[in-house]
């Protein structure tokens, strides 16, 4: 929660009270733990990176940038962003909850229908079913997307949800939500491509993981970036690779592996762009992971038929 602004003729705010050791930097007033050398050209606190807000002269705190205060614009012009250049929402985790409600309506209907209806929607490359050749190879092309939000068992539905509240709300919040959502999806649709290139043309398969394994591998990125200790992740990730590679589970690592290259590549591309470019590079990285999923499907596609 942000706290309460100070006056401009009080420059002194929650981050910088006290004294300071001669050898240090004062910390961020919305962020206490993070040393910086920004400074509010207006009110004087100090801000980190992901606090700092461009104005004609040096940056501005969020408080400022909400009041008007001298940026050049109106202040629902110059809001602040986030530290991948997203916009503060007032539910941070809109997207992962709305994530996680279509993925329980799925499984519901795969409860309630059977497998019928997951047949219907789950990725493979080519296999006679109902008595005729289905799969992507034949033109079913949106099973790249709808295996995305089918599961097969409820072990399998609870790891992957919670994975994703675990892991996306607090991505969510520093991406915001149109970068967010085109991570999870690109994440998504590469674990879909490098399964549909790799395996067994009548493999079945099917999960949110290939999207979750893009988040981790953003996440990862977004640590290194923060400088944040990141052994509780490659820990954590660790743990889910052995069991994604280990016999016995029946865990198609094709998708695994693409969603978590595809996220590491995006989201390098979220927390790295400078901010003069910042869109640009991001949406363009974007671009050329949605480019290579068509050329990995077509070429796929090209070989089963």
């Amino acid at each position: 929660m942000d706290q309460a602004p100070g006056s401009p003729q009080d420059p002194q705010g929650p981050g910088d009270q006290g004294p300071q050791d001669a050898r240090s930097l004062p910390t961020c007033y919305r962020h206490p733990d993070r040393e910086t050398g920004i400074r509010c050209t207006r009110c004087e606190r100090p801000i980190c990176p992901e606090c700092s807000v461009d104005a004609p002269v040096g940056f501005q705190c969020p408080e400022c940038v909400r009041s008007g205060s001298g940026t050049g614009h109106p202040a629902a012009a110059a809001q602040p962003r986030t530290l991948a250049g997203g916009k503060f929402a007032a539910d941070p985790r809109l997207v992962t909850k709305v994530l996680i409600g279509i993925n329980l309506a799925a499984f519901l209907v795969q409860l309630s229908v059977g497998d019928r209806f997951t047949d219907s929607f789950d990725l493979f490359g080519q296999a006679f079913l109902s008595g005729e050749l289905q799969g992507v190879a034949e033109g079913q092309w949106y099973r790249l997307l709808t295996a995305m939000f089918l599961h097969g068992s409820y072990i399998h539905i609870m790891f992957n949800m919670l994975s994703l509240w675990w892991i996306g709300g607090p991505l969510e919040a520093v991406l915001g939500r149109a970068r967010y959502l085109t991570l999870y999806f690109l994440s998504g649709l590469a674990g879909s491509a490098l399964s549909y290139l790799l395996a067994a043309p009548n493999q079945p398969s099917l999960g949110a993981s290939g999207a979750i394994f893009g988040l981790f591998g953003a996440t990862a990125v977004l640590m290194r970036r923060l400088k944040n200790d990141m052994r509780p992740l490659i820990a954590l990730l660790v743990i889910n690779l052995i069991f994604t590679f280990s016999p016995g589970f029946n865990i198609a690592w094709q998708a695994h592996i693409g969603g978590l290259v595809a996220g590491v590549v995006i989201g390098y591309a979220m927390v790295h762009a400078p901010r003069e470019r910042r869109a640009l590079i991001q949406y363009g990285v974007s671009a050329l992971v949605l480019v290579a999923v068509v050329v990995t499907t077509l070429v796929r596609t090209v070989q089963l038929t």
